[in-house]
């Protein structure tokens, strides 16, 4: 069977990435030390196939007997932590990455890196395309996510030219759906979270800022076909994956009343430093390179994860729910 180390593999993406490779009969190796990811986040697979490890990154990886392919996904990526974790988010970013390459490295694997939308700031073109060097401030609040990313991807690029080896990254935009903490700190766990406990939705500044939100399975297919495509194509390439469905944050908390049945309406806070104005990938590169676009829409998106917040939120009302 082949072999996919996941790093990050009890988090929110690293879960359903996952799910995804065992239903493609890979073996799998989840290396997490739990600081976002969460045990029950892989709690229902029952399978000889998966092996998981509490290993924190920043540390070398353990001895295998081969590896196929390395997915570093490993990372707190929710606002809330930018503050409170930043000198363990820079160096999961940094030696994290470090590691990943090390271990695909010495087995001769090929790497996946989960970079961020976030490399592009708050940027002065629009929609954002893979060429775009991005306006992050180095030493903003936000920096040891965005600023660490940004040296992953730079990293990669050394190894690659330096060793020949066969290193792609992906550039994920806001993503969303099932898995994700409701105290998470992201929008859309915000919203929902404080529709379905009848609180008023937060939304910062006056809303007109702009995000796309792509639904998670959408993001899933995008890296596994990235992953999987001709090593001339990809090989040592970067692509965006998201959704270009731009909107804006106060239309979006509209959208989340018309979902969820409450009481709840909309209130305003200052804008946090660094907020990005606008985010919105250009994916031409993915619908070139891989046929790749995606599909769920956001209210169906949201419609599929209402219910796994519920249940975290209130389970004994979620399952009288169900059981009705």
């Amino acid at each position: 069977m082949r072999h996919a180390v996941v790093t990050g593999g009890a988090g929110f993406l690293g879960s359903h990435l996952v799910d995804d490779l065992l239903e493609d009969d890979y073996r799998v190796t989840v290396l997490d030390n739990y600081g976002s990811g969460r045990p029950e986040n892989l709690a229902h697979l029952q399978t000889a196939d998966i092996a998981i490890e509490n290993h924190d990154v920043r540390e070398p990886f353990p001895a295998f007997d081969d590896v196929d392919i390395v997915y570093h996904l490993a990372s707190r990526a929710s606002p809330e932590d930018f503050g409170t974790h930043a000198v363990e988010i820079a160096l999961t970013n940094s030696e994290g990455t470090k590691n990943a390459l090390e271990c695909a490295r010495e087995y001769g694997a090929r790497s996946i890196i989960a970079s961020t939308s976030e490399v592009y700031g708050n940027p002065e073109e629009h929609p954002q395309t893979e060429t775009y060097h991005g306006n992050v401030n180095i030493r903003g609040p936000r920096a040891p996510y965005d600023e660490s990313k940004r040296f992953s991807e730079a990293l990669a690029v050394a190894y690659e030219r330096k060793y020949g080896m066969d290193i792609r990254t992906v550039r994920i935009f806001n993503t969303y759906g099932p898995r994700m903490r409701p105290n998470d700190g992201r929008v859309i766990p915000n919203f929902l979270s404080q529709a379905l406990s009848g609180d008023d939705l937060t939304v910062y500044g006056d809303g007109s800022q702009t995000r796309s939100f792509c639904y998670v399975s959408d993001l899933i297919d995008g890296i596994r076909a990235f992953a999987d495509a001709p090593g001339g194509m990809a090989a040592g390439n970067v692509v965006n994956l998201g959704n270009t469905n731009e909107i804006t944050i106060r239309e979006l908390a509209e959208i989340v009343l018309e979902v969820v049945d409450t009481a709840s309406e909309i209130t305003y806070r200052e804008l946090p430093e660094d907020d990005p104005e606008v985010r919105r990938p250009d994916i031409s590169r993915a619908q070139a390179m891989l046929d790749w676009e995606p599909t769920v829409s956001l209210q169906t998106g949201l419609e599929r994860t209402v219910p796994y917040f519920e249940n975290q939120l209130n389970p004994q009302l979620a399952s009288d729910s169900s059981s009705k």
